[in-house]
């Protein structure tokens, strides 16, 4: 299969309450969806007719089957979905409050299969040639994935379009020097690079929008984007820089709507559109997520973003 998009690093298997208003502890039945920013990121864009795969690592347990079944049910390619032998496929459980930002409890010790992919488990003819490649800050937070990606990013030798998504979770990092280090790195060799405010604090030093936009432009990104919550995005090229208002939402679960707005980024980029089109796009995406509980199960089609943005 020709491919769209090849995104790579985190899956996982998510839980979700079915019982709202309560702490976790106290919730007694969860939902299980599909889960993890590179694999829902591959889904949301499958949802919107683009060709992906994710180039992942799952436990060798019955979730690492329900993982591949459920890339293949959303119509997105399993082919590059390994197994690491010794390890348990991630678990995650959501709590819902706030649901704007729900913390999340992860089961990923001692380590996540993710961050076990070696040279070996890379499709390099795929990694050099596919339209867009999505890498991830999480990505490089331990070996040996670090070093896996950070070949992989020399190979791609910043092909259009190579995105990185900042991805800054900071249980999975020993400090925020190490993280600004490694997502620095990353930004040298990336073309498109997406985060919030806190996550672009941690790569370029500074949560203000425009500065930090400017920062990643001066690193030889051709496109920053800025996700700013209720404030809008903001995104910049080397030509000039747009703000693009919210969707109006009201918020059942803020978990997976970055995800979909990465999917619709990627197929605004696909699509050749102007940087504030996509953005505009990318944000419906995201407000409808938003407004769903789930991530994967979430993803919307054309059609509704479509309607949305009417």
């Amino acid at each position: 299969m020709s491919l769209d998009l090849l995104t790579v690093g985190r899956v996982g298997v998510d839980l979700y309450p079915e019982q709202t208003g309560v702490p976790l502890e106290r919730v007694r039945t969860f939902a299980k969806s599909l889960g993890g920013t590179a694999t829902n990121v591959a889904v949301a864009a499958a949802r919107l007719g683009r060709r992906a795969a994710v180039l992942t690592k799952v436990g060798a347990d019955p979730f690492g089957g329900y993982v591949r079944d459920a890339l293949r049910g959303f119509g997105v390619s399993a082919e590059f979905v390994g197994t690491a032998p010794d390890l348990r496929t991630p678990v995650v459980f959501c709590a819902l409050d706030p649901p704007e930002d729900p913390p999340l409890l992860f089961y990923r010790l001692p380590v996540a299969p993710d961050l076990t992919l070696a040279p070996a488990d890379v499709p390099w003819p795929v990694v050099a040639e596919v339209p867009v490649l999505w890498v991830t800050g999480t990505g490089v937070s331990t070996e040996p994935a670090r070093a896996t990606q950070r070949e992989i990013l020399v190979a791609r030798g910043r092909r259009t379009h190579t995105v990185l998504d900042l991805d800054y979770r900071p249980m999975f990092w020993s400090g925020v020097d190490t993280a600004r280090r490694e997502i620095g790195w990353m930004l040298d060799h990336v073309t498109v690079a997406v985060g919030n405010r806190a996550e672009v604090e941690v790569a370029v030093g500074t949560a203000d929008p425009a500065a930090a936009a400017e920062a990643m432009l001066a690193r030889g990104v051709s496109l920053a984007v800025v996700k700013q919550g209720a404030d809008g995005v903001l995104v910049a090229t080397p030509e000039g820089s747009w703000t693009i208002p919210p969707a109006p939402v009201e918020v059942v679960c803020g978990l997976g709507a970055g995800d979909a707005f990465g999917g619709a980024l990627v197929h605004g980029l696909l699509s050749g559109w102007e940087p504030a089109r996509i953005a505009r796009y990318a944000a419906a995406a995201g407000a409808i997520v938003a407004g769903r509980l789930a991530c994967a199960d979430a993803m919307p089609g054309p059609e509704e973003i479509e309607e949305l943005l009417v």
